[in-house]
């Protein structure tokens, strides 16, 4: 029987638990305990996640440009992303012997090297050049982990989506606009943690709402204004004295909403149909302890962004999806430990095609690999080299001996044996570049010091031809000259670095929308948009309803603003 243990985080140098049933976990898959906490596991397996960062460089095997997610000074070669993800791509000329006098991940590294990464990492891509970690999409610009969706621009984490624009976290929604968190919405605008709702703006958690605007916590119900019921015509009039197609309006209602909704309690966790689970936003799940964003889980522990994968009996997961697995990213299937960016053999359907791997990289359609990348329809390689099945078993256990008794030590002194993720400077970016630097900043200065690689964002090209606080303030004043210009961001935190333009399909939008025009680059619209997601961290509340007692862990930390409520209380208030 396994009993709980405290160990002190090599990289943070904090104290954290092992529980009982974490030591059964990694004794069923074969692997030793962490070393890293939670976070830090986290945090590492984030540097290896490049999610909207596009540079124009040259790649191998072309004399063209593309836009690709690896910045130019990275030293991986890069290779156009149908050729590398296509059967003609054959790594095996690549494969090499172990070497037991050198430390596993320097072999590894050396591999990596040779054989290079794609510039982009997408699948079944129509007409979507700007875009990265996509699959099935078609007329889609500057989206990112996609899937399923169409004429989508400008968004982050969508599935089954149809034109929608600046957007965060949606699936199967369409015509939304500002939206963030929303679920199976139509003409849902500048609203947040919202599901099946049509023609709703300005709300928050709402369910099944029908034009209403400026609301929080309202459950099937119509012509809803500030949560005061209005009749349908009443409504209307309403909706047009707001003047909606004004900037200076959406500004100063957008405010007033965000004000509204602070007066009302709020759920201590975004999710729903969920059966024993802790952390934030997760749905239709169960048993799922300590994760983010999950959809249709079971038995999972500390696992982050498992949207478009169902996923069970799995710890350490992120942005992945499978069953026995731990510390993947980009990854999945059976019983798959320590590998990245592996792309499933149909991912519409579920189907990974990949079990019993290890230490690989940038594989389809394989089984029983060790230290592979880029392998197509393999089984029993190591290091890109074949073996027989017996062969590869006699191999693996010495390997995994070595890598304990001969550890790789990254530059800032911590050991990886057997066990541990890829090492951060491994990856092929820079810390800023990752999703990483969204969920755990670090200035330049922090990130260099704490032993991660960081890249610098070239300056812009193209020179601004018009100051965003000069735009036409009235959608109605704006003509397609305006697809003509480099509009300067307006965000202080950019002063005058970013420009962006307006593209035809994105003005037509906002016409048919009654919109106005952005006044923010899309880096800063993003930036905004995720400011409301709660941090990946837990702590200990009581609910805020006078006269109850249940406490519970939530992302809603202790100094904001917000009402809290158990899910009893918050049910009962809200119906």
């Amino acid at each position: 029987m396994f009993k709980s243990k405290t160990k002190t985080c090599q990289n943070c140098k904090i104290k954290f638990t092992i529980k009982p049933e974490d030591f059964e976990f990694y004794k069923k898959i074969g692997v030793p305990a962490p070393t890293f906490c939670p976070d830090c596991r986290m945090q590492r397996r984030f540097t290896f996640r490049s999610e909207r960062t596009l540079y124009k460089r040259k790649i191998e095997k072309s004399n063209n440009k593309v836009f690709s997610c690896i910045n130019p000074n990275s030293p991986f070669k890069v290779y156009d992303s149908n050729y590398w993800w296509s059967d003609e791509m054959d790594a095996m000329e690549y494969g090499k012997n172990y070497n037991f006098n050198k430390p596993f991940f320097e072999q590894l590294k050396e591999l990596m090297y040779k054989v290079g990464i794609p510039h982009i990492t997408v699948k079944d891509v129509i007409n979507s050049p700007y875009t990265n970690n996509a699959s099935n999409i078609k007329n889609c610009y500057l989206v990112f982990n996609a899937g399923q969706s169409e004429k989508c621009s400008y968004s982050v984490n969508i599935l089954y989506s149809k034109d929608c624009y600046d957007n965060s976290d949606l699936a199967k929604c369409e015509l939304c606009y500002d939206g963030f968190m929303l679920a199976g919405c139509y003409k849902t605008h500048f609203s947040s943690n919202c599901a099946d709702c049509q023609e709703v703006l300005f709300s928050s958690n709402c369910i099944n709402c029908q034009n209403c605007f400026g609301c929080i916590n309202l459950r099937h119900k119509k012509y809803n204004i500030f949560n005061k019921s209005y009749s349908k015509q009443e409504y209307f009039k309403k909706l047009k004295e707001f003047d909606l197609g004004s900037y200076k309006n959406i500004l100063s209602l957008n405010k007033k909403a965000k004000e509204f909704w602070l007066k009302y309690p709020v759920k201590f966790i975004h999710g729903r149909k969920n059966n024993n689970v802790t952390g934030e936003d997760i749905y239709n799940s169960k048993n799922v302890i300590n994760s983010y964003s999950i959809k249709s889980g079971e038995d999972l522990k500390y696992c982050q962004l498992i949207l478009f994968w169902p996923s069970g009996s799995c710890c350490d997961m992120s942005v992945a999806g499978g069953e026995f697995c731990y510390e993947i990213e980009e990854s999945g299937g059976y019983k798959i430990n320590f590998c990245w960016l592996n792309m499933p053999k149909d991912p519409k359907n579920h189907e990974a095609g990949f079990y019993e791997m290890e230490y690989s990289i940038g594989n389809i359609d394989s089984h029983h690999l060790f230290a592979c990348v880029g392998l197509r329809h393999k089984q029993y390689c190591i290091l890109n080299k074949q073996y027989t099945k017996k062969e590869y078993e006699e191999m693996i256990p010495k390997i995994k001996q070595h890598m304990n008794d001969m550890p790789y030590t990254d530059k800032k002194g911590r050991v990886y044996k057997y066990g541990e993720f890829f090492p951060s400077e491994l990856s092929p970016f820079g810390y800023n570049e990752t999703i990483a630097n969204e969920y755990f900043p670090l200035t330049k200065e922090q990130a260099i010091e704490q032993g991660y690689n960081w890249y610098d964002k070239p300056k812009s090209e193209y020179k601004p031809t018009i100051k965003a606080k000069d735009l036409p303030d009235h959608i109605k004043d704006v003509n397609n000259s305006i697809l003509k210009e480099v509009i300067q961001c307006d965000s202080k935190d950019c002063a005058g670095s970013s420009v962006f333009r307006i593209i035809p399909q994105e003005l037509k939008f906002y016409k048919k929308m009654n919109i106005p025009l952005p006044r923010l680059c899309p880096d800063c619209r993003h930036r905004e948009r995720i400011k409301q997601r709660n941090p990946l961290k837990l702590w200990k509340r009581q609910c805020m309803n006078k006269g109850c007692n249940n406490t519970f862990e939530t992302t809603y930390s202790p100094d904001r603003e917000e009402i809290v409520y158990c899910e009893k209380c918050y049910n009962k208030e809200v119906g």
